[in-house]
Formats: structure tokens, sequence, C-alpha cells
């Protein structure tokens, strides 16, 4: 892992338990012995891809991690990534699902198991892959053969309601995303009534509301990641 961590962070919201900001990082804590593997789903255009950028930039230089992204047809969203330069591009993979987005986190993971384990063997040791799910609707969840812990993003611009609808992504993530919080005055979205069913729906499990133009860090986010990478393998 590397040792340039950058201090400072923000703090984390009592409801997004983030741990001691000076506890070691890494160490692949996890049963199976490797990265941590975050999931990352949510609707088309809620803001996955660019908040895959953030945390990339925010924990790359303290982490050794990877990306897999998911698209169907396309390699969109890696390309974006690699553009951007948030990472090295041979630590970008791109999965081409070819079939609803949904199927290759739940139903048939092994084009993405694939990819983790081509970027293990590859890069070892890394402490953190992030996997990218294709846009999809609320029922997008991911399979734990495939990813340790899943993060769900929703945006303000799609409205104020969508929070209360529930589905899996949205009741079962272990991190429930709100982003784009800059535009609620512009398309009329209240975040309280949103953050207010967030927490509704979800009962204990933290929600996070964000924007990135406001921060591009996507701090909070991060340091949730962070706040798992702390946490100790749980018993097999």
């Amino acid at each position: 892992m590397r040792r340039n961590h950058r201090p400072g962070h923000a703090a984390v919201p009592h409801d997004v338990p983030g741990g001691d900001p000076h506890t070691h990082l890494g160490g692949g804590w996890h049963a199976r012995g490797g990265p941590l593997r975050v999931g990352i789903g949510g609707p088309v255009g809620s803001g996955k891809t660019a908040l895959v950028a953030a945390l990339c930039r925010t924990l790359g230089g303290e982490l050794e991690l990877a990306v897999v992204t998911n698209d169907i047809y396309t390699t969109e969203d890696a390309d974006f990534l690699r553009r951007n330069a948030v990472l090295p591009d041979e630590r970008i993979v791109a999965v081409q699902t070819g079939c609803c987005p949904h199927t290759a986190i739940r139903d048939d993971i092994t084009a993405n198991l694939d990819a983790v384990d081509d970027l293990v063997e590859r890069l070892p040791p890394l402490d953190l892959v992030l996997l990218e799910s294709g846009g999809d609707n609320l029922t997008a969840s991911f399979s734990s053969g495939l990813v340790d812990v899943q993060l769900f993003v929703l945006d303000v611009a799609g409205g104020d309601k969508v929070p209360r609808k529930g589905g899996p992504g949205v009741t079962g993530a272990d991190l429930l995303v709100i982003n784009k919080t800059d535009l609620a005055p512009l398309v009329g979205a209240d975040l309280r009534v949103m953050s207010d069913d967030a927490h509704r729906v979800r009962g204990d499990r933290p929600v996070a509301m964000i924007s990135l133009r406001e921060d591009p860090s996507a701090a909070v986010v991060a340091d949730w990641v962070r706040g798992r990478l702390r946490r100790p393998a749980p018993a097999v």
C-alpha cells in the first residue's frame, strides 16, 4: 500500500461512519484474502462514473486501487476514466455485458470475476477494487460473490420521490448516495424530504447527501470507504 496519505480529509457525518482517520488502511481485510471490492450501482445519469473518478483521485494517493466498469455495448465509462487520467490505464478494465447491466453484477458474474482476478494477478497487492455497474433501475444489486459492500447512487434531478419508492438498490445497499444536491433548487426537489424518506426506508443504514460540484473529492464517501477498509475480517 502507498504511504503518501493526504491528511486533513473532511469529517464524516454521524450517519456515515468512517472510523478513526489515523487507523492504518488497506491490507486485504476480508475473507477472500484480497482487495476490498466495492460495488457502485444506480440509474443512468445518477453520477456513478463521476463518483468513481472522484474516489480514484481522492484515494489513489494512499491506496493501491483499480476499477472495473460495466457497459452493455461500449467501453464509454472506462474511456471517460482514462481520458481524465484518474488512474493509470492498466488499472481500469471495461466489461461489455451485452445484456441488462444487473445480469452481469448479480446473475452471471463470471466476466466481472475474471476482470477482478486479472487485476489482482497483474497489480499486486491491491487494497481496493471499485466495480461500477452499468446504469440500471432501483432493482439493481450486486451478488455477494462479487463484492464485499455496495453503494447505490441516486441523483436529485430524478425527483424527491425516488428514495421512498425503495427497491433493493435503495434499501439494501451498504451506503445510499444521493448525488447532485446542488441541483435541488433548479428541479424543485426537497432535500429534507429525500433525506427523511431515505432514512425511513433504510432504517439504520447510512445515507450520504453529496454534490461533486461543491465537493469534487467526494470526501464523505471516501471516508466511508476508508472505514470499511479498517474493519476486521469477518469470521468464516
